[in-house]
């Protein structure tokens, strides 16, 4: 009988302790929700580079990862939700799946347009938002939330990088090159600020009007097209790639092109190697078979920052986590030589840029000798001064 009650009460112990360790994992569990919407298939004319099925939520997957080796230390896990909803979702159906879901701390791989429609419901404002897909300027400049941050680098950052390498080059006379949809629009805004702010001189600026598939005819419109005067780099505006893929080795003058095809500016690049980033390509490549994009780095530095506040406060309060990842003491390693952070006035992540051509890194920016009173992380982009947000 003596013997009975020994094993009874070793289970009950057991039992009791198996109880509390539960309750204290679901007490220490952050879950982070990926917001996506679905888009249909987009290859560009290339052929070699379609649109990854997993763009983004792939980055968000890997550092969910490494936030749970840290977080198996300090007793703490991380889990992630991924939710789809199509193009078009109004803002009360996303915020409904969101709501489902549990969590208030949310990475978004959607439209400028979604975003508007979004956290324009009340209830978006109990949220946390991670805008890791819409690379447009106004959600930085004019129409900025205080609880939406940005770790994917707006247009006007990819162009400031770029225009500081080609400057810092002295190749200052640029031949615009601008595609038909709203997209290269913005891009060729973007590269226009450039010019101004860094002294470069856009000496022609044509509008790309060949139609959609340039490659039966890029031979012989193209050297035509470039003809009339003289630039030192062409600088293509095709976001979707219909187009800027067939003008470098075809224009009338031998000139590099540059933009969004040619040389780039990118928040990640998968020539990247240095500061330990050769690393995290690796551990990407065995998860998804692919190299990191930058939607995906974007992505994966949303999730990183929620594990870096998680780890600083020793909490699993989505509130503290928030309150933590916009003060000043907020720094994350993100492979790049540099700590990031998020600046204040617009929640644009402070991060260096990858300058690079299709299969090799060429340089970072911001490049030496473009100074800032406060950090020169902060010549790319919008500074204090230019960003009218409401906050």
């Amino acid at each position: 009988m003596t013997a009975n009650r020994t094993v009874i009460a070793r289970t009950l112990i057991a039992g009791s302790a198996l109880l509390l360790s539960l309750t204290a994992q679901a007490a220490n569990t952050i879950r982070i929700s990926y917001l996506e919407e679905t888009r249909p298939a987009e290859t560009a004319l290339a052929n070699l580079a379609p649109r990854p099925a997993d763009l983004g939520s792939a980055g968000a997957l890997l550092a969910i990862t490494d936030n749970n080796t840290t977080g198996r230390f300090v007793q703490q896990r991380f889990e992630l939700t991924r939710l789809q909803v199509p193009q078009g979702a109004s803002g009360a159906d996303m915020l409904a799946r969101l709501a489902k879901a549990g969590s208030s701390l949310v990475v978004l791989n959607v439209s400028a347009s979604a975003i508007d429609r979004l956290l324009q419901q009340p209830a978006a404002k109990q949220y946390l938002w991670f805008n890791a897909g819409a690379p447009d300027d106004r959600l930085r400049q004019n129409q900025c939330r205080p609880n939406l941050l940005h770790p994917l680098p707006g247009r006007a950052m990819q162009a400031d990088a770029l225009a500081q390498y080609l400057v810092s080059r002295r190749w200052q006379k640029w031949f615009l090159v601008t595609g038909p949809k709203p997209e290269d629009k913005l891009y060729a805004a973007a590269i226009r600020r450039a010019a101004k702010r860094f002294g470069g001189r856009i000496v022609l600026d044509k509008n790309w009007n060949f139609g959609p598939d340039a490659r039966r005819t890029a031979q012989a419109e193209v050297p035509v097209f470039t003809q009339g005067g003289d630039y030192d780099v062409l600088i293509v505006a095709d976001e979707a790639g219909d187009f800027g893929d067939y003008l470098p080795y075809r224009t009338w003058l031998p000139r590099p092109v540059a933009g969004t095809q040619g040389l780039v500016a990118e928040g990640w690049h998968g020539s990247a190697e240095q500061w330990g980033a050769v690393q995290l390509q690796n551990r990407f490549r065995a998860q998804s078979r692919r190299d990191m994009q930058s939607v995906d780095f974007a992505a994966w530095a949303a999730v990183r920052s929620v594990g870096e506040a998680a780890t600083r406060t020793a909490s699993a309060d989505a509130g503290k986590l928030a309150n933590y990842i916009h003060s000043a003491d907020f720094q994350l390693a993100g492979f790049k030589g540099r700590t990031l952070s998020y600046r204040p006035w617009n929640g644009e992540l402070r991060q260096p840029m990858l300058i690079a051509q299709p299969r090799a890194l060429v340089s970072m920016s911001p490049q030496d000798g473009f100074l800032h009173p406060r950090t020169d992380l902060d010549t790319l982009g919008f500074d204090a001064p230019e960003v009218r947000c409401s906050k």
